[in-house]
C-alpha cells in the first residue's frame, strides 16, 4: 500500500481523539483500497457501499462518546463461517449459505463498541484445512506472492489485515487456522484458549475444539480487540528474564525448506538475547496429539457439523471434492475409536503438558514451511497436514497462543513464530509480542502502517506469591536456583517473631533447615533470620513439587508483626535434630561448620 492512512487500531483512535480523521474519510479509503485490489478472491459478500457510509454518517453523528466506544469507527472483515446480520453466511459453500437472524455473539460485541463489519471473507469450505485454497470462490492472494498460498482456512481474514484493507479482521481457529495464515501474511494471529470468545453463531468445524481468533498488524491492536470481545482477568506477565521450550534437532522438522529451518534459530537466539532461556522439550507427545485430529476419531466430529448436508448435496451445492472426502470419512469411526481416543489424548495431553510445568512458554515455528498454490493440487492432503505440524495440538490441550512475525526467506516469503502457553495466559502472551514486535522490528503485514505508540503496548499486572525460606533456597546457597530459574526474585531480609526454633535435620552434609513454631514456656522460641522471595503465581506449584516432606508451606510471623507465606517444618522430623536456633539463622550455622 502507498497511501500514508494508517488504519491500525491505535492509529485511528488517536486521529478521531484529535479530530483530524472522520469516519466517513475512513471509510471512502477502504472501499478505494478494496476496489484497488480488484479481484482478489478475498471477500464472499461485502456491506454495499452505501451502507457502508451510512454507517460512518451515524458514527461520525457520535464523535463524543469516542471514550466510551473502544473501536469507533474502526473497520473490520469477518470470516464467512461466523454470522454477520444482513449478510449471508456461507462457510465458502454455495449451497449451504443462509441468512442469520442475529449476528454471531462476538461480532455483536464488537459492533457495539463502535467498529465497522465490512465484508465476510473467503476461507477453506467448512474451515476444513490449512491451505486456503479449498473454495469454490477462489484463492485469496497472498499480497506477498500470489503464487503462493495464503493459508487457511482463515486465508481472506488474513489477507485483508495484510493488504491493509481492513484494521483487524475474525477468523476460527480449530488446527492453526487462526496463526497459519498470520504466519504467511506477516502478521499477528491471536488464538485465546477455547471458549474465551463464544463461538454462538459460528458454524462448526470441531465443535469441541473451535475457537474464534483475531487477526492484526500489532499484539497492540490485538489486545484492543480482546478487550472488547472478552473479558479477561489480569495474569502474570512473562518477565525479564523468561524460559520458554524449543524443538531440538531431532525434532524440528521443516520438510525440506532450509530457509525456515535457519529463521527459526534466528528468533531462538533473539529470545536468548532478549533474556531468555531455551529448554529443549521432546516434541513426540505433541506431535502424537496433532495427528489425532485428522488421523483419529475427531474427524468424525466434522462428520457430526456438516456431514448431513454433505451427503445431501448435489454437484450445483458447490461441496470442494477434498473437503467431502474428509468430512465423510468421518462415519468410519465406531464408539469405541471415539473413547479410545479419548483415553489416548489424556495420556498425550498428560505427559505434554508436565514438560510445559515451569516453562513461561513454547516456542515452535508457526508453519513448518509454506507451498506454492499448486502444490496442494497435486497433494491436498500430505500438504495440508505437513502446515498443522506445529498446530494442530494447541486446541486439544485447550492451550492459548500468539503467532507473531519473525522474518523472510530470501525469497521475500514471511516466516512466524507461534508463542504457546497455558490456558489464560492470552494478555501476558500479548504483552511479550509487543516486546518482541519492538525488539525485532518487521514491516506490519504488507502495509506502510508503524507499531502504535508504546504507551499501547499491552500491560498485564503481575500476579507474584512471597515465600519466606530460611535454608539452602536463600540467595547465594545450594538451592537457590529452584527459585531464580521459575523467575524468584529477592524481594528482602527479615527475622521472625520470637516463636521459633531452627534444626539442622539429620543428614551429612547439612543441607536442610527445619523451623518449628514453638508453644509459649520455659524454652520459648528465638527470631530467625530468612528471606524474602517472590514467585510468578503460575510457578508455584512447580516450585512446591521440589520441596520434600517435611517441609511445607505456612504462615510465618515476622518481628514486625506482618505474615507472610513460608518454609515450616513439621514436628516430628526434628526430635533426633540438632537445635540451632540459638545461632539465629541457617547461613551462621553453615558458618559454625566452616
Amino acid at each position: 500500500m502507498t497511501t500514508l492512512l494508517d488504519l491500525g487500531v491505535h492509529a485511528l483512535h488517536s486521529a478521531y481523539s484529535a479530530g483530524t480523521l472522520d469516519v466517513g474519510q475512513v471509510i471512502e479509503e477502504v472501499l478505494k483500497r478494496i476496489a484497488a485490489a480488484g479481484d482478489d478472491k478475498v471477500w464472499i459478500t461485502r456491506v454495499p457501499d452505501e451502507r457502508l457510509r451510512a454507517q460512518a454518517v451515524k458514527l461520525d453523528a457520535r464523535r463524543g462518546e469516542i471514550d466510551r466506544l473502544p473501536l469507533y469507527g474502526v473497520p473490520f472483515a469477518v470470516k464467512d463461517n461466523i454470522d454477520v446480520i444482513g449478510l449471508p453466511t456461507t462457510a465458502a459453500c454455495p449451497g449451504f449459505a443462509y441468512e442469520p437472524g442475529v449476528s454471531a455473539e462476538v461480532v455483536r460485541r464488537l459492533v457495539e463498541a463502535g467498529a465497522i463489519v465490512v465484508g465476510k471473507t473467503n476461507l477453506d469450505q467448512f474451515a476444513t484445512g490449512l491451505v486456503g485454497v479449498r473454495s469454490p470462490y477462489g484463492v485469496p492472494k497472498n499480497p506477498f506472492d500470489p503464487t503462493f498460498v495464503p493459508g487457511g482456512s482463515s486465508s481472506g481474514s488474513a489477507v485483508t489485515v495484510a493488504a491493509g484493507l481492513v484494521s483487524f479482521a475474525l477468523g476460527t481457529d480449530t488446527a492453526g487456522s487462526g496463526r497459519v495464515p498470520a504466519g504467511f501474511n506477516n502478521i499477528v494471529g491471536l488464538k485465546p484458549m477455547p471458549g474465551l470468545l463464544s463461538t454462538a453463531g459460528v458454524v462448526p468445524a470441531c465443535k469441541s475444539l473451535d475457537c474464534v481468533s483475531v487477526f492484526a498488524l500489532s499484539c497492540a491492536d490485538a489486545d484492543a480487540v480482546l478487550a472488547v470481545a472478552a473479558e479477561p482477568q489480569a495474569m502474570a506477565p512473562v518477565g525479564k528474564a523468561f524460559r520458554f521450550g524449543v524443538l531440538g534437532a531431532a525434532d524440528a522438522e521443516f520438510f525440506g525448506d532450509e530457509a525456515y529451518a535457519a529463521l527459526y534459530a534466528q528468533a531462538v537466539g533473539r529470545l536468548k538475547a532478549s533474556g531468555g532461556t531455551a529448554v529443549q522439550i521432546d516434541y513426540a507427545p505433541f506431535r502424537d496429539a496433532a495427528g489425532l485430529l485428522y488421523g483419529g476419531p475427531w474427524v468424525a466430529e466434522r462428520t457430526a457439523a456438516v456431514g448431513a448436508f454433505i451427503a445431501g448435496a448435489d454437484d450445483t451445492a458447490g461441496v470442494w471434492p477434498v473437503t467431502r472426502d474428509i468430512v465423510t470419512a468421518g462415519r468410519d469411526y465406531s464408539a469405541v475409536d471415539a473413547f479410545e481416543g479419548q483415553y489416548e489424548l489424556a495420556e498425550l495431553k498428560a505427559g505434554a503438558l508436565a514438560q510445559m510445568a515451569g516453562l513461561d512458554f513454547l516456542v515452535l515455528p508457526t508453519a513448518p514451511t509454506i507451498y506454492r498454490v499448486a502444490d496442494p493440487e497435486r497433494e491436498p492432503v500430505l500438504y495440508n497436514s505437513h502446515l498443522g505440524h506445529y498446530t494442530n495440538f494447541v486446541n486439544f490441550f485447550g492451550l492459548s497462543a500468539l503467532a507473531l512475525p519473525a522474518g523472510f526467506r530470501p525469497d521475500g516469503m514471511p516466516f512466524g513464530i507461534t508463542l504457546i502457553a497455558a490456558a489464560d495466559r492470552e494478555c501476558a502472551l500479548l504483552a511479550f509480542g509487543a516486546r518482541w514486535q519492538r525488539e525485532v522490528p518487521l514491516p506490519l503485514g504488507k502495509t506502510t502502517s508503524h507499531l502504535p505508540s508504546a504507551t499501547a503496548d499491552p500491560v498485564v499486572a503481575e500476579d507474584r506469591v512471597s515465600i519466606a525460606v530460611v535454608g539452602a533456597h536463600m540467595s547465594g546457597l545450594a538451592l537457590n536456583g529452584q527459585l531464580t530459574e521459575l523467575g524468584g526474585r529477592l524481594e528482602g531480609k527479615a527475622t521472625t517473631a520470637p516463636l521459633y526454633r531452627l534444626y539442622a535435620l539429620p543428614g551429612r552434609p547439612p543441607h536442610r533447615p527445619g523451623m518449628v513454631r514453638v508453644a509459649a514456656g520455659p524454652r520459648g522460641g528465638g527470631a530467625i533470620e530468612l528471606e524474602v522471595w517472590s514467585l510468578p503465581a503460575p510457578q508455584v506449584g512447580c516450585f512446591l513439587r521440589k520441596v520434600p516432606a517435611p517441609l511445607g508451606l505456612g504462615t510465618i510471623s515476622l518481628s514486625d508483626g506482618s505474615h507472610v507465606t513460608g518454609f515450616l517444618c513439621e514436628s516430628y522430623a526434628v526430635a533426633d535434630a540438632e537445635d540451632i536456633t540459638a545461632l539465629g539463622g541457617w547461613r551462621a550455622y553453615l558458618q559454625s561448620l566452616a
